[in-house]
């Protein structure tokens, strides 16, 4: 079942982050939202699914010029930064609904 808070201001297309024989009835939907490029999209993924595969699957959607290099953007759950993004959206605290915030690590000027 798809959340309101998850579909609110994302694109209208979803990404789907799964693996061969999952139980797709055990999907969670989580709301990725990106600072830099002003967008959000919606992502479905299994509890077990690694923060690293969100963020990259949701980057290749909104910002696909930077995917080459991963580190220089860290993911927030509630506020505070993921240290170890190789662990799953369960076990990080994430619940179906959620929403992940997607920032460069490095603020740069405006000018």
């Amino acid at each position: 079942m798809t959340r309101f808070s998850s579909t609110v201001g994302t694109r209208p297309d979803l990404v789907r982050v799964t693996t061969t024989g999952a139980d797709l009835s055990t999907m969670w939907s989580v709301r990725v939202h990106s600072a830099e490029a002003w967008d959000a999209v919606r992502v479905d993924a299994l509890p077990s699914t690694s923060v690293v595969d969100v963020k990259h699957a949701a980057m290749s959607v909104m910002m696909s010029d930077a995917l080459g290099d991963l580190d220089a953007y860290v993911v927030k759950l509630r506020g505070i930064e993921i240290v170890n993004e190789r662990e799953s959206l369960r076990a990080i605290g994430a619940l179906d609904g959620s929403t992940l915030l997607i920032m460069a690590r490095r603020k740069r000027a405006v000018r």
